[in-house]
C-alpha cells in the first residue's frame, strides 16, 4: 500500500521539479536571444534599453507562470484543488485582489513607464526628495536608480509615478549651472564680474551653448548678473553651460575655488559675519 502511494509520489515530484527546471532553462535562453538582438541592434539603430529590460522581467514572469499552470494540470489532486476554488471564486477572488492589488499597481504602473516614457535606462533622474541618481533598471514590480553615492534606490513603480520627477537626460542633457557669490559692497562689481566669465570660460566642461543670433548680436558667452542686495554682500550669478550634470558638479567646484583665488588676487572681498565683543568696567 505504501508503495502504491510513494509511486505517484515520485511522479508528481519529478513532473513539479523538471518544469520549474524547464521554465528557468526557457527564460534564460530567452532573456540572453533577447540580449544579443539589443546588441545586434544598436549597431544600426539607436535602441532604448527601457522596452528590453522589461520585457527581459516580463518573460521571465510569463514563463514560470505557465509552468506553474502546467504542474496544477498535471497533478490530479492539484486540479482538483484549482478547480474548489474557481468554484469558490467570489470569496477567493476579494481575499487575492485585496492582498495583491499593489502588486497589479506596481504592474500597469511600470507598463505606463515603458509606453509613455517619462525616463528611461541610463536616464539622470530625480524623484521627489530622494537623490539624484541613474535609473539602472525597470522591472515589473520596480525601479532601480543608482545614485552618486553608488546606493541602489528600488522604487515600486506605483511610488515613482505618482511622484514630481526630474529628468535630467530627456531630450537634452545639457544644463545652466548657477555660480552664486556675494561680494562685499566696497569691492568692483564689474571686475568681480569679469573674472567669475574669464574663469569660467577657461575651464575645459564649458560649452558655448548660445544660439546663432545671440553669437551676432555679440551678447558674452558666460552671463553674469547681479541678483539682488543683502545685509552685508551684492549678489551676484553666473550662468554656466555644460554638456550634462556630472561635468557641470566638476565645474561649479572647481569654480568656486579659482574665483576665490582670484577674488583674493583682485582685491575683492566676500563678506562674512564680523562680532563686536564690548567689554564693561563694574
Amino acid at each position: 500500500m505504501e508503495k502504491f502511494f510513494a509511486l505517484p509520489l515520485v511522479k508528481y515530484s519529478i513532473i513539479t521539479i523538471a518544469s520549474l527546471l524547464v521554465a528557468l532553462v526557457i527564460s534564460k535562453i530567452l532573456r540572453i536571444l533577447i540580449d544579443r538582438f539589443i546588441k545586434l541592434s544598436s549597431k544600426k539603430l539607436r535602441v532604448d534599453y527601457t522596452q528590453f529590460n522589461f520585457l527581459k522581467n516580463a518573460v521571465t514572469f510569463f514563463v514560470f507562470l505557465a509552468a506553474i499552470i502546467f504542474i496544477f494540470y498535471s497533478i490530479p489532486r492539484l486540479k482538483a484543488l484549482s478547480i474548489t476554488m474557481f468554484a469558490g471564486a467570489g470569496i477567493l477572488t476579494a481575499i487575492a485582489l485585496f492582498a495583491s492589488q499593489q502588486a497589479f499597481a506596481n504592474i500597469v504602473s511600470g507598463v505606463f513607464i515603458v509606453i509613455f516614457k517619462p525616463f528611461r535606462v541610463n536616464d539622470l533622474v530625480d524623484v521627489g526628495s530622494l537623490p539624484k541618481g541613474r535609473v539602472e533598471d525597470i522591472t515589473l514590480r520596480h525601479t532601480v536608480i543608482r545614485s552618486f553615492e553608488n546606493r541602489r534606490m528600488i522604487i515600486p513603480n506605483s511610488v515613482i509615478s505618482s511622484e514630481i520627477l526630474v529628468n535630467s537626460s530627456i531630450v537634452d542633457e545639457t544644463i545652466c549651472n548657477f555660480i552664486d557669490i556675494g561680494i562685499s559692497y566696497d569691492s568692483n562689481i564689474d571686475k568681480a564680474m569679469e573674472i567669475m566669465r574669464s574663469e569660467a570660460m577657461s575651464h575645459p566642461n564649458y560649452i558655448d551653448n548660445r544660439t546663432a543670433e545671440e553669437r551676432a548680436e555679440g551678447l558674452p558667452e558666460v552671463t553674469v548678473r547681479v541678483m539682488g542686495f543683502g545685509d552685508s554682500s551684492v549678489n551676484l550669478r553666473a550662468f554656466i553651460w555644460t554638456r550634462d550634470h556630472s561635468s557641470g558638479f566638476v565645474l561649479k567646484t572647481d569654480l568656486n575655488k579659482s574665483i576665490k583665488e582670484q577674488f583674493d588676487k583682485q582685491g575683492i572681498e566676500i563678506p562674512f559675519p564680523y562680532r563686536t565683543i564690548v567689554y564693561k568696567d563694574k
